[in-house]
C-alpha cells in the first residue's frame, strides 16, 4: 500500500500526519517506510536522521534502486524505516523534466519496494508540481490533510479539479486537521462539508500543543505522549483509513 500524504498548502499538518501514521503503522505490525520527498526535510528532523549521499537526487533519478538501497536508513522504531529527504531535492522537478514517462518515475523507483513494505507513505512538498504528479500516479490513496478554513477547502477543490482534468485516478479522500474548538468558523465550516462531502473521514486532528511539541522532542507524538488527545485522535484516523479502505498486511 503507498499512501501519499499531499496537500496543495503547506502548514496544513502534511508532516505530521506522515510521521504519525507511519509510526502507527510500525507499531501495529506494518513493515513501514516513509519518504520524506520534501527538500525542508521535516520529517527527516523528527526521525534523527541524516542522508549523507551526495548529489542524491541527481543519483537516485540515474541510478534509481541501487541509490534507493543505500538511502534507506533505520528509525528509533522497530520496523520503521525512513527515506531521508536532502535539500537538492528542492533540484527534482527539473530532473524530472529531463526524462522520458516524467509522471512516472517516482512509481519506477517504488516498483521493487512494493514487495519489502506492508506500508509506504510519500511526505510530499505543497504546490501541484511534477513530483506531485508523480505522487499522484504513485499513490494508492492520496491523504489530504485540510484545515477546516475556505481558502484551505478551495485549494481542495482545485486538486480535485486537477485530478479530473489530467485523468488521474488515485482514490483521494480528506480528513479536517488542526481544528480548533474555540473558533466556530472551524464548526461552520466542518458541519456544511460534512453534509455535502463524500469523502471526507470522520476524525478529525485537533489544534495541539502536543504535535507542535514533535519538533521538541523530534518523534511522533505517540512516542513522548501515549495519554494526549492529539494521539488518539492519529490512532482513530489509522483505524478509519485501515477499515475504510482495506488496507491489510
Amino acid at each position: 500500500m503507498i499512501l501519499g500524504i499531499y496537500n496543495i498548502k503547506g502548514g496544513v499538518g502534511k508532516t505530521a500526519t506522515s510521521v504519525n501514521l507511519a509510526y502507527l503503522g510500525a507499531k501495529n505490525g506494518f513493515k513501514t517506510l516513509i519518504w520524506d520527498l520534501d527538500p525542508q526535510g521535516a520529517s527527516t528532523f523528527y526521525f534523527r536522521v541524516k542522508n549523507k549521499i551526495k548529489g542524491s537526487t541527481k543519483k537516485l533519478i540515474a541510478k534509481k534502486n541501487e541509490v534507493i538501497e543505500e538511502s534507506i536508513k533505520e528509525t528509533d522504531f522497530e520496523n520503521l524505516d525512513i527515506m531521508p529527504s536532502t535539500f537538492s531535492y528542492r533540484y527534482f522537478d527539473i530532473l524530472l523534466n529531463n526524462q522520458k514517462k516524467s509522471q512516472k518515475i517516482l512509481s519506477a523507483m517504488l516498483k521493487p519496494l512494493i514487495n519489502e513494505y506492508d506500508l509506504i507513505i510519500l511526505d510530499s512538498p505543497p504546490n501541484i508540481t511534477l513530483i506531485a504528479e508523480n505522487i499522484f500516479k504513485a499513490s494508492d490513496l492520496l491523504l489530504v490533510p485540510t484545515i477546516p478554513t475556505t481558502l484551505s477547502i478551495r485549494t481542495y477543490n482545485q486538486l480535485l479539479e486537477f485530478l479530473d482534468e489530467h485523468d488521474i485516478e488515485t482514490k483521494i479522500t480528506t480528513f479536517f486537521s488542526m481544528v480548533d474548538k474555540n473558533r466556530k468558523l472551524h464548526d461552520k465550516v466542518i458541519e456544511v462539508l460534512e453534509k455535502e462531502g463524500e469523502n471526507i473521514l470522520k476524525t478529525k486532528i485537533p489544534y495541539s500543543a502536543d504535535i507542535e511539541n514533535m519538533g521538541i522532542y523530534r518523534m511522533p507524538v505517540g512516542a513522548f505522549n501515549e495519554k494526549c488527545e492529539a494521539y488518539f485522535s492519529y490512532i482513530k484516523l489509522f483505524k478509519e483509513l485501515m477499515e475504510k479502505f482495506d488496507i491489510v498486511k
